[in-house]
């Protein structure tokens, strides 16, 4: 008696079947795109380690740090030294007009000394 309500079931049911399709594809979707996500951040984090542990590697025997440091405490505790203030002047202002090629190669010595990758957007 209802028997014309079947095909109307029918393409109901095959409309429904395919927004549940699409879900699911768009679903699928999203779950591969975080899975890439969080591959990138992986390898990302795997480069990272590597980097710090080269670093670690290459600094066990180096004395280039212990340098810089000696020096850094030497120039703060002199600065605190009334007749060294002239020197510690003389030399920074020595610093200020030296090329931008010894420049450029000290920060990049401090910043390897110390494990520090990059030396962006220094300024003289």
């Amino acid at each position: 008696m209802l028997n014309f309500l079947a095909p109307i079931a029918k393409i109901a049911g095959s409309l429904v079947e395919g927004q549940v399709e699409k879900s699911k594809a768009k679903a699928k979707a999203k779950v591969a795109r975080a899975e890439a996500e969080a591959e990138v951040l992986r390898v990302s984090a795997t480069h990272e380690a590597g980097w710090e542990k080269i670093m670690a590697e290459a600094s066990r025997d180096s004395w280039k740090d212990e340098a810089w440091t000696i020096l850094f405490i030497a120039i703060i505790a002199a600065s605190f030294i009334p007749w060294c203030r002239p020197y510690i002047a003389e030399g920074f202002a020595a610093l200020e007009i030296a090329p931008d090629w010894f420049t450029y190669a000290m920060y990049a010595s401090i910043a390897a000394s110390f494990g520090i990758r990059g030396i962006k957007g220094m300024k003289k």
